[in-house]
Formats: structure tokens, C-alpha cells, sequence
């Protein structure tokens, strides 16, 4: 899958049967906490511009827009940005917060950005499907995203992108997950519910990293990497990467071009 295909994602039917139901589910709850913990791990500052790729329904976007950040949220699924949308406006963010149906594959951005955040599998780990296997080894599945994260930052602009821990995923196989060692992608099978509980079939791709892999795509891209810590929803900080953490968080700065 490239960003060129003009295939539909498959996480666009999830989103878009989920709606607002998607902020009940657990690994949402811990926000604030993510977010007071990334503008000290990165070092921000209020009125800086940051960029929140895979922004969901823009939970992260208004907590950063609500300490005096200017925020632009893109994401693939349509009703996700109408819903960010709407919470802006409702609370009063919407001067700071915007969003925007774009394809993580090909953002659109060069150098406007100080910060660019990818959190919670919202586009950096999504891009592998049924075919995955198919498109390697012409560049790794989720390369295209990194490198349109570090287009879009300004020189020593600063990133933090999480993802899946192969280590955790494979030493915690579940009954209904299968694991492609090939590619890294994890299927899960499953289910979705909207609104009104109505339950929707799923299947999940997902593709899990060591933190070799982050630092040498990172660089692959242009983006050096600063540290990788091991972390949970809700619970960001800098603990170190291990086996028992079912995350690892990348934090990178593009560099400084060349006098």
C-alpha cells in the first residue's frame, strides 16, 4: 500500500463506525497525562506550532491547544476531523486547534512546523493490510509517514512518535492475533462499537518496532533520534525501553542544515 493508492484504509470503515465512541475505550483516558508529559520530554513552549499526525477525534491537538499551543491535527478518516472540529469550536479551541482530512503517507507539509507528535498507533504503525508482505523490500511500510513527519518539522524541530514493542507483542501472542515476522505487522480480529453498542467485525494491522528499527528509519529520514523510552497509555515519562512496556516512544530532532 503506497500513499499514491487510491484504495480506502482500512481503519477509515472503523473510524467511521466507532464516531465518538472511540474516547470510551481505555487506552484514551490518560491524555492530559501524555500530553504534560510530551511538552517536558520535548521541551515545547506555549505559541509554538505543532503538528499531531493520526490526530483520531483531536484529544491530544486540544489538550495542547488548551496550554497555548497552535495546533494542526490531520487524519485520514473524515468523521474523526468532524468530530475534532466540532470539540474546537464547543470549547472555545478553535483559534488554536484546526483539522484536516490528510493521508499520513503524504503530508503536505515542509518546515512549518516546531513540533510534530504521532501518538497511539493514530497513522505511524497503520500502514501495513492484508498485502503487506507485498510491498517489501521497496521501502519499509511505515517510512513514507517518518519521512513526511521530519519534512514537516523546521530545522532542530522536534518529534515524538510511539509505537508498538515487537519484543511485548510477541512474548504476549494472543489467541486472535497473528504476527508476521516478515513485515512485523500484527492481525488482530476483533470488534468495533458505535455510539449504541452495536458491534462491528474488525481486523487490525498493525506493525511492531524494536528500538534498533525506530533509530535507523528515524535517520533513514533525517531525523536523529534523541531517546526511545518504554511506555503505556497514560503512563509517558522517561522510563527506559524494555520487554515488559507495550510501547516505545521515539523522540528525534531534524537537524540543522548545513552552513
Amino acid at each position: 500500500m503506497t500513499a499514491a493508492a487510491n484504495d480506502r484504509h482500512w481503519f477509515e470503515a472503523l473510524a467511521e463506525h466507532m464516531g465518538p465512541a472511540y474516547l470510551r475505550y481505555s487506552f484514551t483516558k490518560g491524555t492530559r497525562q501524555e500530553v504534560a508529559s510530551l511538552v517536558e520530554l520535548l521541551g515545547l513552549e506555549p505559541g509554538q506550532r505543532v503538528l499531531d499526525v493520526g490526530c483520531g477525534p483531536g484529544r491530544h491537538s486540544l489538550a495542547l491547544a488548551e496550554l497555548g499551543f497552535d495546533v494542526v491535527g490531520v487524519d485520514i478518516a473524515e468523521r474523526f476531523v468532524r468530530l475534532a472540529n466540532e470539540a474546537a469550536v464547543s470549547s472555545g479551541l478553535d483559534e488554536r486547534a484546526t483539522f484536516t482530512v490528510a493521508d499520513a503517507r503524504a503530508l503536505p507539509f515542509d518546515g512549518e512546523f516546531d513540533a510534530v507528535i504521532s501518538l497511539c498507533q493514530g497513522a505511524f504503525g497503520l500502514a501495513g493490510g492484508a498485502g503487506a508482505h507485498l510491498e517489501l523490500p521497496r521501502r519499509e511500510l511505515d517510512e513514507p509517514i517518518l519521512d513526511g513527519i521530519a519534512r514537516a518539522l523546521r530545522p532542530g524541530g522536534v518529534a515524538a512518535i510511539s509505537a508498538f514493542s515487537a519484543y511485548f507483542q510477541i512474548r504476549f501472542l494472543e489467541a486472535f492475533d497473528t504476527f508476521d515476522a516478515v513485515t512485523g505487522v500484527n492481525h488482530e480480529t476483533t470488534e468495533v462499537r458505535d455510539p449504541d453498542g452495536r458491534a462491528m467485525p474488525a481486523d487490525l494491522w498493525t506493525t511492531c518496532f524494536t528500538p534498533r528499527e525506530l533509530r535507523l528509519l528515524a535517520r533513514a529520514v533525517g531525523l536523529e533520534p534523541v531517546a526511545i523510552h518504554g511506555v503505556t497509555p497514560g503512563a509517558y515519562g522517561p522510563h527506559d525501553a524494555s520487554t515488559d512496556c507495550p510501547e516505545f516512544l521515539l523522540l528525534a530532532r531534524r537537524g540543522q542544515p548545513d552552513r
